[in-house]
């Protein structure tokens, strides 16, 4: 049973697109003020972590100890890297797309990935984490994203995301909240809107969509824990 859900996103404007007008009880927290209400009988949790692995992974940490949700969900903003149909995705699986080995050795000139936490060394083993089942009646093109802390505008970086790690949208913060999601044995579930192309128009694009894009995912993630 999913009673209590938390939810993080990496920029203001993607907490603050959920449920705006919604009357809320605010909690300071050293990650930020998080907006406490309730949703279709459940309790929702909503904090923006800052962007970033760290700040993602620690919001995931600080809500599960203080709050005990049962499902960890990620909200917002992505660059899409791949020709998936949508503007607005459910995202099944996500990865670490910067953990793992940086080498040359004999024709192998590149990164080597592995399981995020794992030892980086031996023959390449990875699988992305699984989210939560996405309910049918939410009916959302379904997306793999990959995670890394850097801003990709580069149409290079964003081929290799699509072609080696087979993901079609890249972002700052999902995979770590898996991965805490994954360490506490609790499921996680994600929702994001595409700002950009992953691209060299991508800061300008990002700005120029950011409050489409967040409202998009927000009304989104309302239907989807109303379907919970």
């Amino acid at each position: 049973m999913i009673d209590h859900i938390a939810i993080i996103t990496g920029v203001q404007d993607e907490a603050d697109a959920f449920l705006r007008d919604h009357p809320v009880t605010c909690v300071a927290s050293p990650l930020g003020s998080i907006r406490q209400l309730e949703h279709a009988d459940k309790q929702v949790s909503v904090l923006c972590s800052g962007i970033g692995k760290v700040h993602a992974g620690a919001a995931a940490l600080y809500m599960h100890s203080h709050f005990r949700p049962d499902l960890l969900l990620v909200i917002g903003t992505a660059g899409h890297v791949s020709s998936s149909q949508g503007d607005c995705f459910y995202l099944g699986e996500s990865l670490q797309a910067d953990y793992g080995t940086l080498e040359k050795f004999g024709d192998h000139d590149g990164f080597t990935h592995y399981n995020a936490g794992a030892w980086p060394i031996g023959p390449p083993d990875w699988k992305p984490f699984i989210s939560h089942p996405m309910p049918e009646a939410l009916a959302l093109p379904q997306a793999r994203i990959a995670t890394a802390d850097c801003f990709v505008k580069c149409p290079d970086r964003s081929g290799y995301l699509r072609d080696v790690l087979k993901a079609d949208l890249v972002d700052m913060e999902t995979a770590a909240v898996a991965q805490i999601a994954s360490l506490l044995d609790i499921p996680w579930a994600g929702i994001k809107a595409v700002t950009d192309g992953a691209n060299s128009d991508s800061s300008g694009d990002f700005h120029a969509n950011l409050e489409r894009a967040a409202n998009r995912a927000a009304d989104e993630a309302a239907r989807f824990i109303a379907l919970l």
